[in-house]
């Protein structure tokens, strides 16, 4: 019986074959893989340099500068909705950061047993909720309070104070670049405390043990073992959430007033954003300088991600040179 079980077997050399073979097949696969993302990245940017050539030779970098925005004159400029990008995005990093790092230092630190698993759940299903009940919650809930609990009282305050009285005005009525932001905010919070928590977690426990042992606080610990460990994936899970606010169009086309002008630089005031443009104007665009335009948004909108995700990287690598220089 053990002899016919021994003859049946294949040969070692020809499961070696066989071995390399799957090898073979399993890197091609994974180099075309690979290749076909490039691919598909490098289509898209082509499609979209071709579908707006138009713009780009009819405004040339004059694009990036002008406020006007009237397609019954075919006179474009995508100031307005650039600024409304960056300022929004901006807003929602700043809010959103240190709320997600409050979660995540008290989730792996902080938290009882009991309530770090239904509490992470609760977290991470805020980022199951769709961007438009965000949206329609922001415009018909959350709009109102920041209006009346928000909004107007800063008015009352800084209403005579230099900068803050600018950045402060405009009619309080709920939506514009701040609600916007902060609806972004809300929405990339989940995204960002998640990967915070997965890599704070991986830290070692004999580095946190050992810091204790020698009399540290949960606060020098965190700041002088956690994230001097776990720094790249923070700074990976930040991205992320940068992307994920640059990206968004329901909710911030609810809420930030989709007005094409640029008056003064009110946080308060309504704006536009790329996204939002290309949702609202998109569909009922003639083929023609209009389409170019808003494609030539679309162009703009990729190249700001594209120079978001590399500098990361570079700030990555710089991270890694001074490890490297320290050591």
């Amino acid at each position: 019986m053990q002899g016919g079980q021994a003859e049946s077997s294949p040969p070692p050399a020809r499961r070696a074959r066989v071995g390399a073979v799957v090898d073979r097949l399993f890197g091609w696969t994974a180099r075309a893989a690979a290749l076909l993302t490039l691919a598909l990245l490098l289509g898209i940017l082509v499609s979209l340099v071709i579908g707006a050539w138009p713009a780009i030779q009819a405004y040339g970098p004059g694009f990036f500068t002008s406020t006007t925005w009237d397609p019954v004159s075919e006179e474009f400029g995508g100031l307005v909705m650039i600024y409304g990008t960056l300022a929004t995005s901006l807003i929602a990093l700043v809010t959103a950061v240190p709320v997600s790092f409050g979660i995540a230092l008290f989730l792996t630190e902080l938290s009882p047993a009991w309530l770090k698993r239904p509490l992470g759940t609760a977290i991470e299903l805020l980022a199951a909720v769709p961007s438009i009940v965000y949206g329609m919650w922001g415009l018909l809930v959350f709009g109102p309070l920041l209006a009346t609990f928000v909004q107007q009282p800063l008015q009352s305050v800084f209403a005579d104070v230099p900068v803050l009285g600018t950045l402060f005005s405009g009619p309080p009525v709920g939506i514009g670049i701040l609600s916007a932001g902060i609806i972004l905010a809300i929405m990339i919070i989940p995204f960002i405390a998640a990967v915070m928590r997965d890599v704070f977690e991986v830290t070692p426990p004999m580095l946190k043990e050992s810091a204790y042992a020698l009399g540290s606080t949960t606060w020098e610990v965190v700041f002088k073992v956690v994230l001097p460990y776990t720094k790249g994936g923070v700074i990976g899970g930040v991205m992320l959430g940068l992307g994920r606010a640059l990206g968004e169009t329901m909710a911030v086309t609810f809420v930030i007033g989709n007005f094409n002008q640029l008056d003064s630089l009110s946080l308060f005031a309504p704006a536009n954003s790329i996204t939002s443009a290309l949702a609202n104007e998109f569909a009922e665009a003639a083929s023609g300088m209009h389409q170019a335009a808003l494609i030539y948004l679309a162009l703009v909108l990729f190249f700001i991600t594209f120079v978001v995700l590399a500098l990361s990287k570079l700030l990555l690598a710089r991270l890694r040179r001074n490890e490297g220089a320290r050591s």
